[in-house]
């Protein structure tokens, strides 16, 4: 089921609640264990994405036991209203409080398995439910050090709703510094969702993500920045091939979080079963979703964590979740970015970059140079259409196939509602 706005989930649950003559409790779904729980007292390469049904015709369902169970069971999984106690795996936080835990994916084939630390913040007042993922790349680290100061500064007891932090969830390529890929499988974890139970490490990190982390929330921000070869500007990916109440709520989001380019992004994957993306696997199930990317080069610059911290400000004013906050960006002054296309690599060897970030670039412009280890010409990368340089590699290493440069022609503000 599409998700409904939360000012239309609450009256609609509301709604069906007073029309059921009894209720039992709904039961959860099997949680994955923990390493600690602490109660604290007060989460590149072309992304392309269409699902859905209409969430009207539960708005006008009847009062009917049926009709209400069945309304009940599919909204109260997705929001924080009437839960006392908000749980991700076995780390729970009482309502107005904050707790911190480790979820546990345990080893499996001869690998090490690994840990995912998270925070919840269940706010006193009841509202959705934002999970903020950060470190799904392991050398992204100003979205990590952004949801490390965000958690010092959150009060449960002024917060309505719950926020879910998930503050490396690429604990493996982490501590590796790695790019893209895990050190233990060599998979890029943002490209294996949602997921095996019963897979690589990689596969089972994203279906632990899956479970516990995307299919409690309401909302889902997958927070990137320039991995550590990257040179990248910053911007938003905006899906709109879900069920366009979906898609709108995203674009909310989006402007909400205020980044000054926004990529429209019209080809992710619609089978809720081969999302491959983390924040298309929130789409595919009806969840408005982002994806961001602030920051350069693994560097952990002052600007781009407080881009963060702005951005989360943005989006928890945006969603009702706290009273003060920036306003959103006005669609007449986002960049909005249509065709896209990241460049790849047709051989392995050394990057001599030409343009730079954010630079705007003519058709068939030179972007850069790949050499072999002897400095002779391989290949010249060229620019596919009139546009401008999102990022480029900003480091000498590259493999065929991998990104050199993601490039996005400008079109114009899309009129609310209506999607590409």
């Amino acid at each position: 089921m599409p998700l409904l706005g939360w000012p239309a989930a609450r009256a609609t649950c509301l709604s069906a609640v007073g029309c059921l003559s009894s209720a039992s409790p709904v039961p959860s779904g099997s949680r994955a264990p923990i390493r600690r729980s602490v109660p604290d007292g007060r989460d590149g390469a072309a992304r392309r994405t269409r699902h859905g049904d209409d969430p009207g015709r539960l708005r006008n369902a009847g009062c009917g036991l049926v009709a209400s169970w069945a309304l009940l069971a599919a909204l109260l999984p997705r929001i924080a209203m009437a839960q006392d106690t908000f749980q991700v795996g076995p780390v729970s936080a009482a309502r107005g409080t904050m707790a911190s835990g480790t979820l546990e994916v345990p080893p499996l084939g001869g690998d090490p398995g690994t840990t995912i630390p998270v925070t919840i913040v269940h706010g006193r007042r009841p509202g959705p439910v934002l999970a903020l993922v950060a470190g799904v790349h392991g050398m992204e680290y100003a979205p990590i050090l952004a949801l490390q100061r965000l958690r010092g500064s959150l009060d449960p007891e002024t917060l309505g709703g719950t926020l879910v932090l998930v503050h490396v969830a690429n604990m493996p390529s982490f501590l590796g510094r790695t790019i893209y890929y895990s050190p233990v499988d060599g998979k890029n974890l943002n490209r294996v969702f949602p997921g095996r139970p019963d897979g690589t490490l990689s596969e089972r990190v994203a279906a632990t993500l899956t479970r516990e982390v995307i299919e409690r929330a309401t909302h889902v921000v997958d927070l990137h920045c320039g991995d550590g070869n990257e040179s990248l500007r910053p911007y938003t990916y905006w899906i709109t091939t879900g069920p366009p109440e979906v898609a709108d709520a995203s674009r909310r989001m989006a402007l909400a979080f205020g980044l000054d380019h926004i990529v429209i992004d019209t080809g992710r994957p619609t089978d809720p079963a081969a999302s491959v993306y983390l924040s298309n696997t929130a789409i595919t199930r009806g969840k408005p979703a982002l994806t961001t990317e602030v920051g350069a080069l693994a560097r952990t610059d002052e600007a781009s964590i407080a881009r963060i911290e702005r951005g989360v400000a943005g989006l928890l004013r945006h969603l009702g979740m706290t009273a003060a906050g920036p306003e959103p960006v006005a669609a007449e002054q986002v960049v909005w970015i249509g065709p896209n296309e990241v460049l790849q690599a047709g051989a392995t060897g050394i990057v001599h970059p030409v343009a730079e970030r954010g630079h705007t670039v003519a058709k068939g412009a030179l972007l850069a140079r790949i050499t072999d280890f002897h400095g002779r010409l391989l290949e010249e990368v060229r620019a596919p259409f009139d546009g401008e340089v999102l990022y480029i590699l900003g480091t000498p290493p590259v493999r065929k196939g991998e990104p050199v440069a993601f490039v996005g022609a400008r079109v114009p503000p899309p009129a609310p509602g209506r999607e590409p």
